[in-house]
C-alpha cells in the first residue's frame, strides 16, 4: 500500500464524507508549487480557493507564526492581546475606517455582519428589522443563516427549513434590487465578484444603486470580501472597482494565508450598535492567527502583490483567450480571480485531467473552470499553466 492509499483508506474510514476529494494527498508547498505524497510537483492555480495568496510557506508568515506560538498561543477575549489590537488598527487604516470583530472563518464573519445589521437597525429605527436582500448565485457560508443567505437553492434542499428572512434577486438587476428593499430590510449583502457563483462581476451601476438604495431606505450595505479581499482582484478590496463604500466588510481566506481567521469590519456608527455580550467567540482573533495576518499584510504591501495580481490577471486572461478563445465561450474575472466558461459541461473532467498533468484548478460550475493562483505567481508559471491546460481543454471541446 502506498502512502496515498493509506491516507485515503484511513480518511474514508474516519472522516465524515462531506468532501468529494480528488485522488491526491498534498504534503508540502512552496510559493505557487505543491508536492504530493509520492513526491510529484504541481502548479497550484487554486491556492486553497483563494486562500494562500502570499504563497505556500512564505518565510515571513512562517516566522511570525513560529515566534508567536513560542510566546503566547491563547488567552480569552476577556483580555487584551497585542497582535489582535495591531491587526484591528491595521485593517482600519487599510480601509480608512472601521472597527473589527475577529472570527474563525468567512461564514462566522458573515454571521457577525448579519447580527450587527439587525442590532443596528433596532438602534437606528427603534425596532429591529429582520429582512436581508442578497443575490442569486451568491455564496456566503454553510451555517444555517449564511446558507440561507447564499443564493444557490440547490444547496438549501437537504437543510430546509432555513431562516426565512432572505430575499434573493438576480445579480446586476437594479429594478429587482429596488423592489426587494423594503422598510423591513436591515441589510443588503453582496459580493463584488461572485467567486462560487462562477466568477460573476457585479457592475459598477448595480453596486452604486445598492449604495444609494441602502442610504435612502435605512439599510446597511454589507460587502462579502471573503474570497475577493486583500488583493485578489487587483485592488485591496473588490468593491473599489465600483467606486462604492460599504458599511460592513467581511474578510477571511487570504487574511491568514491558510490559518483560520475571519474579520467583520464595520463603520464606527454601525459597530457602536454592539455592546459587551452581544457577540463573541472563543478562538477568534487569537494571538497566533493575528500575528500571521499581520505578516500577510506586510508581505502583500512589501512585495507589491496587489499590483502584481492586476498585472498577472490580465496576462492570464489574455493568454487563455489567445490560446483557447476559439473553443471556449468566455474568459472573465478581475485580477487573479478568473473563470473560463466552456461550451459543454466538461469542467469536472478537465479538472481531473489537469490534476493528473500537474495543474491544480477547480470546476466552479459544470461548465466553468476557476483560476485563483497565489498572488506571487509569475509570468512563466502562468504560461506553464496554460500550456498544460490547452491540450486538455481541446480534447474535451
Amino acid at each position: 500500500m502506498t502512502a496515498f492509499d493509506d491516507i485515503r483508506a484511513r480518511d474514508e474510514r474516519y472522516h465524515m464524507r462531506t468532501y468529494g476529494r480528488l485522488p491526491v494527498a498534498f504534503v508540502r508547498g512552496e510559493g505557487a508549487l505543491l508536492w504530493d505524497s509520492a513526491g510529484k510537483e504541481y502548479l497550484d492555480f487554486l491556492s486553497g480557493i483563494a486562500v494562500v495568496s502570499v504563497g505556500h510557506s512564505h518565510p515571513a508568515v512562517v516566522e511570525a507564526v513560529r515566534a508567536q506560538v513560542g510566546t503566547l498561543t491563547h488567552v480569552s477575549n476577556l483580555f487584551y492581546t497585542e497582535p489582535q489590537t495591531l491587526l484591528a488598527e491595521r485593517l482600519h487604516h487599510l480601509l480608512g475606517w472601521g472597527r473589527s470583530f475577529f472570527a474563525n472563518s468567512g461564514a462566522e464573519a458573515n454571521e457577525c455582519a448579519l447580527k450587527l445589521a439587525r442590532k443596528w437597525s433596532a438602534k437606528a429605527h427603534g425596532t429591529p428589522r429582520s429582512a436581508v436582500v442578497a443575490a442569486l448565485g451568491s455564496f456566503h457560508g454553510r451555517t444555517f443563516s449564511t446558507l440561507a443567505a447564499t443564493g444557490q437553492p440547490a444547496k438549501h434542499g437537504p437543510f430546509m427549513p432555513l431562516p426565512a428572512w432572505f430575499a434573493h434577486i438576480p445579480l446586476n438587476d437594479i429594478d429587482a434590487l429596488e423592489a426587494a428593499i423594503t422598510d423591513e430590510t436591515s441589510a443588503v449583502l453582496l459580493e463584488a465578484v461572485q467567486g462560487e457563483g462562477g466568477v460573476r462581476v457585479a457592475t459598477p451601476e448595480f453596486m452604486a444603486a445598492a449604495r444609494k438604495l441602502c442610504d435612502e431606505r435605512g439599510a446597511v450595505l454589507v460587502i462579502d470580501e471573503v474570497q475577493t479581499g486583500l488583493g485578489r482582484t487587483g485592488r485591496w478590496f473588490a468593491f473599489e472597482h465600483a467606486g462604492v463604500e460599504p458599511d460592513i466588510v467581511t474578510l477571511a481566506k487570504a487574511l491568514g494565508n491558510g490559518l483560520p481567521i475571519g474579520a467583520c469590519i464595520a463603520r464606527d456608527e454601525v459597530a457602536d450598535a454592539f455592546g459587551p455580550g452581544d457577540h463573541a467567540t472563543t478562538f477568534g482573533g487569537g494571538p497566533v492567527v493575528c500575528a500571521a495576518a499581520l505578516a500577510v499584510l506586510d508581505v502583500i504591501e512589501k512585495e507589491g502583490l496587489v499590483q502584481r495580481s492586476a498585472a498577472m490577471g490580465e496576462h492570464l486572461v489574455a493568454l487563455l483567450t489567445e490560446r483557447l478563445g476559439d473553443v471556449v465561450v468566455e474568459v472573465r474575472g478581475l485580477g487573479l480571480l478568473v473563470a473560463m466558461e466552456l461550451a459543454s459541461d466538461a469542467a469536472a473532467a478537465i479538472v481531473t485531467d489537469a490534476l493528473a498533468a500537474g495543474l491544480v484548478v477547480n470546476n466552479v460550475a459544470p461548465n466553468a473552470i476557476r483560476f485563483a493562483p497565489p498572488l506571487v505567481v509569475g509570468k512563466d508559471e502562468v504560461a506553464r499553466a496554460v500550456e498544460i491546460l490547452e491540450p486538455i481543454v481541446r480534447r474535451h471541446a
